[in-house]
């Protein structure tokens, strides 16, 4: 069957009954009482075909890894020999097929060593159930009697936590009761030990819902936060589940737990009889709630996986409530568990009966864990730190070929050469069409690897200029040659004594940062010997050798010419030479005459001076932020607004044609296209872009979040630059401001995207002010 999602985790109830009286468990206390009707131990017959089934699934699947609990009940009232029957049938019917991961789910008060020494034979990683210290676990796990279970649970946990078997120890699972003590209960689980820490909320419904002494609507949230800011204190001594989840989604991360998040469930249940439910906690909601029809012996699990059922809990944004889908914290709930929004007359099409409850968590732990924009020193680390894992990865592709493994030593040997060589060859590295480059070459070895023309680096290739200008495909010599390059940019830029040989091709090299050198004719091509000078730098070609001074006056050395917006500040380069420049959407210029490019300076300094007197903060920030520019062909875009295209950090392409009042404002919305492109790519400002789509007050149709967020990043800098050069005349702040408000009940975002959209609001009130 096509369109399924595969179970990828089967709970096997290998005993129908429990040695222990919680009058909050959901199998024996709550609406659906099956349990009654079935086997209290598990068949070998259902173990076998249990065992092969899954085995069928995984293969068809092609699933690399299943998990099986073993589950109850209290699994370990099945007993070892049964125990060992299903390890073993597991284990034989899934060898070759996929890994297995065995656990087993527990109370504790039965385990022993002959338990723990089978499971250390299979591998099985064993959990506990625990509700905290003494108080608050007898609250409700006590024997039908009344007795206390907790000593019991604790001298169990003490031996799965000795030698040999503290590696069969998977953590410990509390339910959460609002009438113990928060603090108590961390500190008497933490206690222990655990690999990790699970908090689970109290199964109920819309019907039944959960108890709530102090009559609050988010009391739940108030004990969790509790002990979330206990963690916190503590250090986050052990992974706990559910904090660690809210933490992932608000970062953009995935769900960790079915129990939040919009991750589709990947679960059956096979109970002791053989039948196929879904996931058990349905059984709080009413009678058969989780009944397939369906049995091991009669039936394929990609059955069950089609049953409607089981296909509503795989629906991800469509599969909860309208209320939830427009609710800003959906991505981190996810509606809450699907059992939680059961209500008789409309089912589970509803919010969480802990909504309140989700909503303070979620808002709690991210307004406790938000972090700030990262700074532009930040920016600039993590931004080098990309470049150098793209570098890494294609060094990956092409290790073994002769030439590049000779410029990648020659680069390493650079790095190593001493605090010189090393700030020198992180200056190169952070040229921005130093990640163009490396972006084309990686796309061309997936493009030989595919066996496909295309792709992304041959969309920029064909959207930059055509003729001279354009790039060779990046094919694997001539990656080598631009690496070898790179090298010889970092020691002429460190002034090392580093002598190598430089490869060229169609008698020409660009040095990143530098200039374009020539040393022969069209067609030629070979290798030279470069070196550092007390005047510059020396090329020596075959017999030939040529010196060369930092400053154009030789036609064999065309250096990059610079720009200084501040006299205090550093020069920006003027780069119309390197062959990657062809990266924005129009063509860059050729080569710049001298008179064209002292043209051109002028109306930079001119429109440098616009900005600060309009808008010096953000041209501050701009001009700071900006490291090359590129001349672009054609006249300003609409609007005279300047491109960020795909490269590094720090660089613009400007229409050369542009007047001084259309390049300032490039200058200015340019670097906020080119900000918000680098906060995306080393952080996640949104998840499930596209899932929802928002009015845009500039826009006919709907968009998705990335577009509003860009056109509102980049509408409040030009709102401050119209403002100031209009004599203060109102534009579009009223547009923007809703925009904004949309964007801040937008799910998609994520804590770090929240957070900018919050300083664009106070932007906007410093421009109103």
């Amino acid at each position: 069957m096509t369109g399924l999602i595969a179970f990828r985790e089967i709970v096997l109830k290998v005993h129908s009954r429990c040695d222990l009286a919680c009058d909050h468990c959901y199998v024996y206390e709550h609406a659906d009482q099956s349990w009654r009707a079935r086997p209290k131990v598990i068949s070998p017959e259902v173990v076998s075909k249990a065992a092969s089934r899954l085995a069928d699934h995984a293969r068809d699947h092609e699933l690399p890894s299943v998990t099986v609990i073993l589950h109850g009940g209290e699994p370990l009232l099945a007993g070892p020999a049964r125990l060992r029957l299903v390890c073993e049938e597991f284990t034989r019917a899934l060898a070759g097929t996929a890994a297995l991961d065995l656990r087993i789910h527990t109370n504790g008060l039965q385990l022993s060593s002959r338990y723990l020494d089978l499971f250390a034979e299979f591998g099985v990683r064993v959990g506990v159930s625990l509700d905290g210290d003494r108080a608050a676990n007898d609250r409700h796990r006590r024997f039908a009697d009344g007795r206390t279970s907790h000593p019991l649970v604790l001298g169990a946990v003490e031996l799965l936590r000795s030698e040999p078997y503290r590696h069969l120890y998977q953590g410990l699972l509390c339910t959460v009761d609002v009438e113990n003590d928060p603090v108590a209960v961390l500190d008497a689980l933490l206690e222990l030990a655990p690999p990790r820490v699970d908090f689970l909320l109290p199964h109920a419904t819309w019907d039944t819902p959960p108890a709530r002494p102090d009559g609050s609507r988010d009391s739940y949230a108030r004990w969790l936060l509790t002990v979330f800011d206990r963690w916190e204190r503590l250090g986050r001594p052990v992974p706990v589940r559910l904090f660690e989840s809210l933490l992932s989604t608000l970062a953009g991360g995935p769900s960790l737990t079915e129990s939040l998040g919009l991750a589709p469930t990947d679960l059956v249940v096979v109970e002791t009889d053989g039948t196929l439910e879904q996931v058990d906690s349905l059984k709080s909601a009413y009678e058969g709630a989780a009944a397939t029809g369906f049995n091991v012996f009669d039936h394929a699990l990609d059955e069950v996986a089609a049953h409607p059922g089981v296909r509503a809990r795989q629906l991800g944004l469509a599969g909860v409530s309208a209320e939830c889908r427009h609710c800003p914290v959906v991505r981190s709930c996810g509606g809450g568990l699907y059992t939680h929004r059961h209500r008789t007359g409309s089912g589970f099409d509803n919010p969480s009966v802990y909504c309140a409850d989700l909503r303070e968590l979620v808002d709690g732990v991210e307004s406790r864990t938000a972090v700030p924009t990262p700074s532009p020193a930040e920016l600039d680390a993590a931004q080098q730190e990309l470049t150098r894992t793209l570098l890494a990865r294609l060094h990956a592709d092409l290790a073994g070929r002769e030439d590049w493994d000779r410029a990648w030593a020659w680069v390493a040997a650079v790095e190593a050469s001493g605090e010189a060589g090393a700030a020198a060859l992180d200056t190169v590295l952070a040229h921005p069409y130093t990640r163009s480059w490396v972006l084309a070459a990686l796309d061309a070895v997936r493009e030989d690897r595919s066996g496909r023309a295309g792709g992304a680096a041959g969309s920029d290739r064909a959207a930059g200029a055509d003729g001279p200008e354009r790039p060779q495909r990046a094919d694997p010599a001539e990656a080598a040659r631009r690496l070898a390059a790179l090298a010889a940019a970092a020691v002429l830029r460190g002034g090392l004594d580093a002598p190598a040989e430089l490869p060229y091709r169609d008698g020409e090299v660009y040095l990143p940062t530098l200039g374009l050198l020539r040393l022969g004719e069209p067609g030629t091509e070979g290798r030279a010997a470069l070196a550092v000078t007390d005047e510059g730098f020396l090329v020596r070609d075959g017999r030939s050798e040529h010196r060369f001074g930092p400053a154009a006056g030789d036609s064999r050395w065309e250096p990059v010419r610079s720009w200084l917006p501040d006299p205090d500040g550093p020069a920006v380069a003027l780069d119309d030479l390197d062959p990657y420049r062809t990266c924005f959407a129009r063509p860059p210029r050729l080569r710049l005459g001298a008179g064209e490019a002292e043209e051109w300076i002028r109306r930079l300094d001119a429109a440098a001076a616009l900005l600060r007197r309009s808008v010096p903060d953000p041209a501050r920030a701009a001009l700071a932020g900006l490291t090359t520019l590129t001349p672009l062909a054609g006249g300003p875009l609409a609007g005279g607004w300047g491109e960020a295209g795909r490269h590094g950090p720090g660089a613009l392409g400007l229409p050369y044609a542009a007047g001084v009042r259309d390049t300032a404002l490039a200058l200015l919305t340019g670097w906020r296209r080119a900000r918000l492109r680098s906060l995306t790519e080393v952080a996640d400002l949104y998840a499930l872009d596209g899932a929802w789509s928002h009015r845009s007050p500039w826009r006919r149709h709907p968009v998705p979040v990335s577009r509003l967020l860009a056109d509102v990043h980049e509408r409040v800098a030009v709102e401050a630059y119209r403002r100031a050069t209009t004599g203060g005349e109102p534009g579009e702040a009223e547009e923007i401001r809703r925009a904004l408000d949309r964007l801040a009940g937008a799910a998609e975002l994520t804590s770090g995207g929240r957070r900018l959209v919050e300083e664009m609001r106070w932007e906007l009130k410093a421009v109103e002010a």
